[in-house]
């Protein structure tokens, strides 16, 4: 009787106790939802989403006075213009199928970095998290145009977030990347000259976009000219959905590109880059007013804004952290940024000398700086060629597609700037060896808005020809290797046999470390560890794109040991 009154007591209390911890679990969910749930801003004419898009004929649609549509490289070319919500709304109405690509392709990647179920739905919800106060440091306006844009995004991925939650947060996934222990998405470098080291003194800005989601990221790529109520007239390089700028020039002559740099682990969102550059775009005529701004917001990454400026006829770069923010600029007329600080606010920062140390950053820099001296006085067509520049330092043959490189093969785009002649160059698929195309800021704000036919309104003559690299045996080897180097990993992740002649493998890039790298890595998968040690010392032997990465194959060939003992 004693027991069965324990037992009743017992089971009283477990019932209870469960009612409890359930209690406690769905009110954390609760108020996990009211925090994290990013709420669209408060918006009274909503009439822009009556608005309706028109296919003038394939890959040519025009929405109220705007348009898009696809030039014969295949780079979209947008025409925007109206107040921050119709911006967004008739931006997504244009673009609807390009966001989808986009978002497929960027959530396909995630999955691939992130394959485990359980890790992807902790990523989420810390994602969520961190970004939880993300609207409170973005402007009304920006929100705005984010909100219209969402209402085109696609309802495939509403198992992620809502459709305004995603775009907005798609908008920091450059930062994020930063955060989440340093990925290495971003690998840029950039350049601007000026006065006796250009060949007509005007100055002149390139930069390669190494953001490196993957080929197929790239290819849909759109060179959008944006008509504002407030502010500036400009220009951009962009994606579908994306409204925040990376490399683009406004009316006034004035240039932004951004350069990743080493960051802390930060504890929540503020203000994306992207939106601070889109920001000094829209607003700033100079390299004071770009600082003005910059100072203003807060970020939560570490990164350089290169501002190129006509009315200064020179550019600085714009260094800033989360707690600090720096100028740099130079009496040499001429610039180089890749990935680390210089001025004298940051370029003794603890994070910045480790990023000099370990990473391709330093290399890239003085190889820009040898090209520079090379050429003397830089022209667009010479600045082109250092931005396709494939060698090490010296002319070494460092492999192809190697960090160490300018050109490591991966670009979204490559971008060339005459700001004083507002004249722009984006190059075309793939990478930064397709055509240049050149675009007259003033000509296409003046001519081709309400456009109802599809003409050129790139400049023909000013184009400049591919990189005779892409009708190379060169880049079809290049391709060999990649395809390649995709079944190597596939076979070591999914446990899978391949047929792999180690020689032919080797003849697609002889001289670049990564090919003996993947050797190395599959010899280990099968428990070959003197041949795979072997190839790991001749990954050795070749140029190694960073001190971490040497560091890796090093513990790598201590591991083959241990097991061959």
């Amino acid at each position: 009787m004693m027991h069965h009154r324990k037992n009743r007591r017992l089971n009283k209390f477990l019932l209870w106790f469960a009612i409890v911890i359930a209690t406690l679990i769905i009110a954390f969910l609760i108020y996990f939802k009211i925090v994290v749930t990013l709420t669209p801003p408060e918006t009274n004419d909503l009439s822009a989403l009556d608005f309706e898009r028109t296919k003038i004929e394939n890959d040519f649609y025009v929405c109220n006075n705007s348009w898009l549509k696809k030039n014969d490289a295949g780079i979209w070319e947008m025409y925007l213009e109206g107040d921050a919500f119709e911006r967004g709304v008739i931006n997504g109405k244009l673009t609807k199928e390009l966001i989808e690509t986009q978002e497929k392709i960027f959530v396909g990647f995630i999955n691939k970095m992130i394959p485990s179920k359980f890790y992807m739905n902790f990523l989420k919800y810390f994602v969520a998290w961190f970004n939880r106060d993300i609207d409170s440091y973005i402007k009304d306006e920006y929100l705005r145009e984010i909100y219209g844009v969402s209402f085109s995004s696609s309802d495939k991925f509403s198992y992620i977030a809502s459709s305004y939650h995603r775009i907005l947060i798609y908008h920091a996934a450059h930062d994020i990347g930063h955060a989440l222990q340093d990925m290495n998405l971003a690998g840029c470098t950039s350049f601007s000259a000026w006065g006796n080291r250009t060949q007509d003194s005007s100055l002149i800005v390139g930069r390669n976009l190494d953001f490196s989601i993957g080929d197929e990221f790239a290819k849909e790529k759109i060179v959008m000219f944006v008509n504002p109520d407030k502010g500036y007239k400009f220009m951009m390089v962009t994606w579908g959905g994306m409204i925040g700028a990376v490399s683009g020039m406004n009316e006034k002559g004035l240039t932004v590109t951004m350069n990743a740099a080493k960051s802390a682990m930060p504890s929540e969102a503020k203000t994306p880059i992207s939106i601070l550059a889109r920001e000094i775009l829209q607003y700033a005529s100079n390299i004071d007013e770009a600082y003005a701004i910059a100072k203003k917001r807060d970020v939560f990454v570490s990164e350089s804004l290169m501002i190129g400026s006509a009315e200064d006829n020179k550019t600085a770069i714009i260094e800033k952290t989360p707690e600090k923010v720096g100028l740099f600029e130079t009496d040499s007329n001429y610039i180089i940024c890749s990935n680390h600080f210089q001025s004298d606010v940051l370029s003794n920062d603890e994070n910045n000398l480790k990023n000099i140390k370990e990473s391709s950053s330093i290399h890239r820099y003085k190889r820009v700086n040898q090209l520079i001296d090379k050429f003397q006085k830089l022209s667009v067509y010479n600045s082109a060629e250092i931005l396709r520049d494939q060698k090490g330092l010296n002319d070494k043959n460092i492999g192809i597609g190697n960090e160490k490189a300018i050109n490591q093969l991966i670009a979204h785009h490559s971008i060339i700037f005459k700001p004083t002649k507002k004249l722009v160059w984006v190059s075309s698929y793939p990478y930064q060896i397709g055509k240049y195309f050149c675009y007259d800021l003033d000509k296409v704000f003046k001519d081709f808005p309400a456009l109802k036919e599809n003409i050129e309104i790139y400049e023909k003559p000013l184009n400049i020809p591919a990189d005779s690299f892409l009708f190379s045996v060169d880049f079809e080897n290049f391709k060999k290797f990649k395809k390649i180097s995709q079944l190597i990993n596939n076979a070591i992740e999914n446990d899978n046999e391949i047929e792999l002649s180690d020689k032919d493998f080797i003849n697609t890039n002889p001289e670049n470390f990564m090919t003996y790298l993947f050797l190395g890595n599959y010899y280990n998968y099968k428990r070959e560890y003197q041949k795979s040690m072997d190839y790991y010392e001749i990954a050795l032997s070749e140029e190694v794109n960073s001190l971490q990465e040497i560091k890796i194959i090093k513990e790598k060939i201590k591991n083959c040991k241990e097991s061959l003992n």
